[in-house]
């Protein structure tokens, strides 16, 4: 009977340890578990810090953007109202263009403070976690110098006055001799 004490006494001590290394087991996957919540958690704000300071980063680039064209666009508006202003003198219908000039260099100045100070807004809330981080991507980021073709982009956002698209027609005309004239 002493062999069968022997073998029960042997199979305790094993499923004691065989318990005891389930236990440490179950101990060290609490811990691991709630190692990888706590990295999760600063992996998450980490990102989450990142895409706001990118974020920020674009809106910046925005604001300076609108900025430096704003301050582009007034000389050059001023310069073509001069211009129109001396070419009134020889066509009247060009002081339509100055009128038409000045009303948009006007509303231009009316909305870019406005409009930086919607940005400046945004941005902060950003800073303070209230906005979503959702703003599209610039396609070649933001140019900290006005594009070659910017006023090819601006004319063609303009509506040009009746008298001045009808002139354009009649130049072309007269550079094709070979067109039909109405």
């Amino acid at each position: 009977m002493s062999g069968e004490n022997d073998l029960v006494d042997t199979l305790s001590r094993d499923l004691d340890r065989a318990r005891g290394k389930r236990d440490a087991l179950a101990s060290d996957v609490t811990t691991l578990t709630a190692q990888i919540a706590e990295i999760e958690a600063r992996l998450s704000e980490e990102r989450e810090r990142r895409e706001r300071n990118h974020v920020l980063g674009e809106i910046e680039a925005i604001k300076k953007r609108i900025a430096q064209t704003g301050k582009a666009f007034t000389p050059v508006v001023s310069e073509l109202c001069e211009a129109t202003e001396l070419a009134a003198a020889v066509v009247p219908e060009a002081r339509e263009l100055n009128n038409f000039l000045s009303s948009v260099a006007s509303e231009v100045e009316a909305v870019i403070d406005p409009l930086l100070r919607e940005l400046d807004r945004r941005a902060d809330a950003v800073r303070a976690g209230h906005a979503a981080l959702d703003l599209p991507r610039l396609a070649n980021g933001a140019p900290s110098e006005l594009p070659k073709d910017h006023n090819d982009r601006l004319l063609g956002l303009l509506r040009l006055p009746a008298w001045l698209a009808r002139s354009k027609e009649i130049g072309k005309e007269a550079e094709n001799p070979d067109s039909t004239a109405a």
